[in-house]
């Protein structure tokens, strides 16, 4: 099967067959060139997603990431920016691999095209020519035959009349061999060139023809191997990321394996554990033989729902538990007496082992600078020992310094702990009042204190409604003392055990 012999007569047929093939490869190269934009693009937009909900750095969202349904979250944007660097990978490949060789490729082959063509048209061209050659010797030859067939005719005409001249019968019989002499020579040329012809015919379609229309073929052939090739390499290029997108996917799946409910319900406990105990139930106290009135409008179990009536203070509403009133929002103080004991704890603790850290890393810097310093003494030439001496005291002041803030530390941790003497009973309220729960009684004076501290609220009540709030106030500041003969805790805090 050779185009040569089959397609013999198909120059300009072959000629637009093989522009079609180079045709067919640059829009494979198109194709593949918007493939890697969009791999590109993919990536691109994958590491924006991937980004986007990446937790911010020192935000309250890195302290969601504890919680191991997050860190599979996390771990999936993680794996989810790899699977994006493996699309550019695919990109880069195609781009390498393909695009960038096929269109070397193709410009080789215009040009080896361009050449095959040439030469055949340079080969149709000369047998043109052998053929106008052709031609022009047959009608010479056909014309010189003639014109000595009419010189005959003419001579035995002139022959065969009495009354010419034998010199006009001897000119015209002259006549008569010259132009049998010039069609003879006719056709000698016209034979020759006939011959030459027909060799140049065989030469042009057994074998310039054959041999173009061979390579032309071959070129051709060469074409279309080379975009297979482009092919598998175009599907090469997804296998090899395969195991690596794989290994992602897995990754998910594994980071998905990896969530414990039973981990992230410690951890909200850990997180928002208070560390009191549940109220325990309050007592009814009847108030209606001194008073001499019936006050369950105002009793404690209309504040909590059980009647539509409310107590009024100042002219607002309070009708929840202790739990649920609302924490200060001033600043945080120092040692976290703000927060409820185990949570208050945990922050001191925190503090304490940053403080640890800092000290170690000063006393680590210290022994760098006693090296160095012993170095110097040893090498003098090395550097002067006292310069190293003002740079020691800063580090050894800061060491101290960092010693006594984190002892203060571990004295309130150790308070919140019990391993120092349990606090007194005001500070309990008092942190009971910041954190929503107050703590159990500890003594009877305790528990007398507490019921002087209700007994005095709900008289400031009674008192605010009828007298107003500015005698109330003064009363209850006049009624503050208990067994020990001291304040019991700031008005403020009373109200607070009131709404108790």
């Amino acid at each position: 099967m050779s185009w040569g012999t089959e397609l013999w007569d198909q120059f300009d047929n072959l000629e637009k067959h093989t522009q079609w093939g180079i045709d067919i490869l640059e829009k494979y190269i198109k194709f593949v060139k918007e493939r890697t934009e969009i791999e590109l693009s993919y990536a691109k937009q994958l590491r924006n997603l991937s980004k986007k909900y990446q937790p911010k750095k020192n935000s309250k969202e890195e302290e969601e990431y504890r919680y191991t349904a997050c860190k599979a979250f996390l771990s999936t944007l993680n794996e989810t920016n790899d699977y994006a660097g493996q699309h550019e990978v695919i990109s880069e490949n195609m781009t390498s691999q393909i695009t960038v060789e096929l269109a070397r490729y193709v410009q080789e082959l215009k040009q080896e095209r361009k050449s095959h063509f040439h030469e055949g048209r340079k080969a149709q061209q000369h047998i043109e020519t052998c053929w106008k050659q052709l031609e022009s010797s047959k009608r010479r030859f056909e014309r010189d035959c003639k014109e000595a067939d009419r010189a005959q005719q003419y001579f035995e005409k002139m022959d065969a009349d009495i009354n010419v001249t034998k010199a006009d019968v001897e000119k015209a019989r002259q006549q008569a061999q010259i132009r049998h002499q010039m069609a003879e020579d006719s056709k000698a040329d016209y034979s020759s060139i006939l011959q030459k012809f027909n060799h140049e015919q065989r030469e042009y379609y057994h074998s310039h023809i054959p041999t173009i229309f061979q390579k032309i073929q071959e070129m051709e052939e060469r074409r279309i191997v080379r975009m297979g090739e482009s092919m598998k390499t175009y599907a090469e290029v997804d296998r090899q990321v395969v195991p690596i997108i794989g290994k992602c996917l897995d990754g998910i799946a594994k980071a998905a394996e990896s969530i414990d409910q039973k981990n992230d319900s410690q951890l909200v406990i850990e997180s928002y554990k208070s560390g009191f105990e549940p109220p325990g139930d309050i007592e009814f106290e009847d108030y209606t033989q001194p008073m001499k009135r019936t006050v369950s409008d105002n009793s404690l179990s209309n504040s909590r729902g059980e009647g539509k009536a409310e107590l009024k203070f100042g002219g607002k509403s309070k009708g929840k538990l202790w739990p649920f009133i609302k924490k200060n929002k001033g600043a945080t103080p120092e040692d976290f007496s703000n927060l409820p004991p185990e949570q208050r704890r945990k922050k001191l603790q925190q503090k304490v082992d940053e403080l640890n850290k800092d000290i170690q890393k000063e006393m680590d810097q210290r022994d760098a600078i006693t090296k160095m310093k012993d170095v110097y003494l040893k090498n003098p030439q090395m550097g002067d020992p006292a310069s190293l001496d003002h740079k020691l005291t800063e580090v050894s002041q800061n060491i101290e310094k960092l010693r006594l803030e984190a002892q203060k530390f571990e004295a309130w941790l150790a308070e919140v702990e019990g391993r120092l003497p349990a606090r007194s009973e005001q500070a309990r309220r008092q942190s009971g009042m910041y954190d929503g729960q107050t703590a159990p009684p500890v003594n009877n004076c305790a528990q007398d204190r507490e019921r002087y501290s209700i007994c005095t609220a709900l008289l400031s009540v009674f008192i605010s409604q009828f007298w107003g709030l500015e005698t109330s106030t003064r009363h209850l500041l006049d009624s503050q003392r208990v067994c020990d003969g001291g304040p019991v805790v700031p008005p403020r805090v009373q109200v607070s055990a009131w709404m108790f």
